[in-house]
């Protein structure tokens, strides 16, 4: 028989099963625009565009990496919480540092890439890898960090360190986005972690096909991509869609057979249009990978003399991934922002960002 003496312990451990799992989990799914705000006011060290040195109280630093690859930089903190951040640095005003950003022909999302002479970095970037390419420079800018990403959340896993916040601003958030997928596809990372994104003012990352894949690792709220609907860097790189990129069913892939039905006249014409279309998108392809594959190689290995140059893919096809969160700009904005036909960068900086993000979300 039961009684109030004996029902007590049972009681505590059936909330102890229910409440301290739930106390334990601190990330909640969708767009914190607090939680982001406090991930822009992290100070990015050796940035002169840093507008706050301070970082929130409730932030420790528990470790600032060195500068390698083209001049990228990460650092982990640690909530008051119990939540790992890993703040990955944007561009900073040097020309290796914006080479990053220029090498933007297109790789394949798995592959191996030959940084020094005694490292050789096999990644891994999507679930469905043959289909899906992503940024030449930014992969290479996460394979200098990766090791070092990797070897500080397991330091911080061995701690009781669960959940990590993944997040970067410009430069550093397209690299986000890849750091988010090389640790999803890594093999021996610990499978109880979560992970949460934020990609500030980021550029896109890789195709559609990557795309797809990032968004399905994060669905339901777990890879935020936050941007100001002024803000010209996030419609960076040049996208071009050719035949190449197209799904294997497509009927553009199998015009030739289409065109079977008609009659000559009207087939030697489409095919005649339909052959000069392609042309022309294969030229700019081919234009694209030797402007911003080798010739940005060519310049990069002045500075990364032992990066080998990787094998582009025949695609420049570009696509933003992750939940969109857009800030959008009306008068006021403006007015405390103007563009004056110079200051191109007037909406892509942090304080702008955070600007409309207190108008909105009333912070």
């Amino acid at each position: 028989m039961f009684t109030k003496k004996r029902m007590r312990p049972l009681l505590w451990i059936l909330l102890s099963c229910i409440y301290f799992p739930l106390k334990a989990q601190q990330l909640k799914p969708g767009f914190d625009a607090k939680e982001y705000f406090e991930l822009m006011s992290l100070p990015e060290r050796g940035d002169t565009a840093t507008f706050n040195k301070r970082p929130p109280d409730n932030f420790s630093l528990v470790y600032l990496s060195p500068e390698v690859g083209f001049y990228n930089q990460f650092a982990i903190w640690k909530r008051s919480d119990g939540v790992g951040v890993i703040r990955i640095r944007g561009t900073i005003p040097k020309d290796v540092s914006w080479l990053a950003n220029f090498y933007a022909a297109m790789i394949p999302a798995k592959g191996t890439l030959q940084l020094n002479d005694s490292t050789h970095w096999e990644y891994r970037l999507a679930g469905n890898d043959s289909t899906a390419y992503v940024h030449a420079g930014w992969t290479i800018a996460l394979g200098f960090m990766a090791p070092d990403i990797v070897k500080h959340v397991k330091e911080l896993y061995a701690q009781g360190v669960k959940e990590f916040l993944i997040a970067g601003h410009s430069q550093g958030g397209a690299i986000a986005f890849l750091t988010r997928s090389y640790l999803q596809y890594l093999p021996g990372m610990p499978a109880d972690v979560r992970y949460k994104t934020y990609c500030s003012a980021a550029p896109k990352p890789g195709n559609l096909y990557y795309a797809y894949d990032y968004e399905n690792i994060t669905a339901n709220g777990w890879g935020m991509r936050v941007v100001s609907n002024e803000d010209w860097v996030p419609e960076t790189p040049l996208s071009l869609q050719a035949k190449g990129d197209f799904n294997a069913i497509n009927p553009f892939l199998n015009v030739d057979k289409q065109l079977k039905k008609q009659n000559l006249i009207v087939r030697w014409y489409a095919r005649s249009v339909y052959n000069k279309m392609q042309r022309t998108t294969n030229r700019s392809v081919r234009r694209f990978q030797k402007y911003l594959g080798r010739f940005v190689y060519k310049i990069s290995h002045k500075h990364l003399k032992q990066l080998k140059q990787p094998a582009y893919v025949f695609s420049n096809n570009y696509m933003t991934c992750g939940t969109p969160v857009i800030l959008m700009a009306d008068a006021e904005y403006h007015q405390k922002f103007p563009y004056d036909g110079k200051n191109v960068f007037i909406h892509h900086m942090p304080t702008s960002y955070l600007f409309l993000l207190k108008k909105h979300y009333k912070i």
